[in-house]
């Protein structure tokens, strides 16, 4: 890949990413949690088999099929799944967000631990800035109001948190070497299977057909399903998993952009000097070592 292409991936990623928050306001008003996330895993997962068909791509052993079914049950189902169940049983999206903001550091914990990735004090230190940036974006937009911390939403968080940072590094231990395209394919299988099991027991599967419904449906498919996990799997093969991280940093900023700009949700001061805070931690921990 051309090196001038590579470094903007990064940033494509986390413009895309943060439209899934943008597009899922869009589409719940229509369409139950769950079942929206098993008609988007149905649809991403017949893109991604018309993609390995179409490079003829070859299929992947039975291990490395298990293994992309393991990562995509913690990297999607366990993240998607736990993030819209908080949400669903009364966690506000913003504490919800603020609990998933501890991503970064706990991948980089347990990195150090089990991958021996070792990082620097500025690196640590960008960890800490891009926290306490987050933090500050969301609290300072008052996504404190009627807060309702019931036991099953914060489980429900909690496991999105570990189910995103755990799955980070099961796929840099034993997806390195996947095409990633063959992987993609199985990771939403098993997230198909998940979304399927828990639409079917917990929801009615009411939906009213909404040209808005179907956008946005179509975008959570095409820009994040497919274009953003596919540079989101291609950044954690190439690169270390704390700097990967630290990029779902810049999500929740950037989203609260967009959220102002599309939906004139206010925006303060300390908001945006939040995410200039957040942007410097980010920074710090990624940016190259001095010689």
């Amino acid at each position: 890949m051309h090196r001038a292409l590579i470094r903007f991936i990064p940033f494509i990623f986390v413009f895309l990413w943060s439209t899934g928050f943008i597009a899922a306001k869009y589409a719940l008003p229509f369409i139950e949690p769950f079942y929206l996330l098993f008609i988007r895993m149905a649809l991403t997962s017949i893109v991604f088999m018309l993609l390995c068909f179409a490079f003829k791509i070859k299929p992947l052993r039975p291990r490395q099929a298990g293994h992309q079914m393991v990562t995509g049950f913690l990297l999607h189902g366990a993240y998607l799944g736990g993030v819209f169940a908080a949400i669903k049983w009364g966690m506000p999206a913003g504490i919800t967000a603020i609990i998933v903001g501890v991503q970064p550091v706990l991948t980089a914990f347990l990195g150090w631990c089990f991958l021996d990735e070792r990082l620097r004090l500025a690196q640590w230190t960008g960890l800490g800035l891009g926290l306490m940036g987050v933090i500050s974006v969301l609290l300072s937009t008052g996504q404190l109001e009627y807060v309702n911390l019931n036991w099953t939403a914060t489980l429900a968080s909690i496991t999105a948190l570990f189910g995103i940072s755990i799955g980070t590094l099961y796929q840099k231990r034993f997806g390195a070497d996947v095409n990633l395209l063959a992987g993609s394919f199985w990771q939403y299988i098993s997230v198909l299977l998940l979304m399927g099991i828990l639409a079917w027991t917990f929801e009615a599967r009411d939906v009213v057909w909404d040209l808005q419904l179907i956008f946005a449906l179509t975008w959570l498919v095409i820009a994040l399903s497919v274009t953003a996990i596919l540079l989101l799997m291609y950044m954690i093969r190439e690169g270390e998993t704390a700097k990967v991280a630290s990029y779902f940093y810049l999500v929740p900023p950037v989203a609260s952009i967009e959220a102002w700009l599309l939906f004139d949700e206010y925006l303060s001061i300390v908001s945006i000097i939040a995410i200039f805070v957040t942007v410097f931690g980010v920074y710090l921990v990624v940016r190259k070592k001095p010689e």
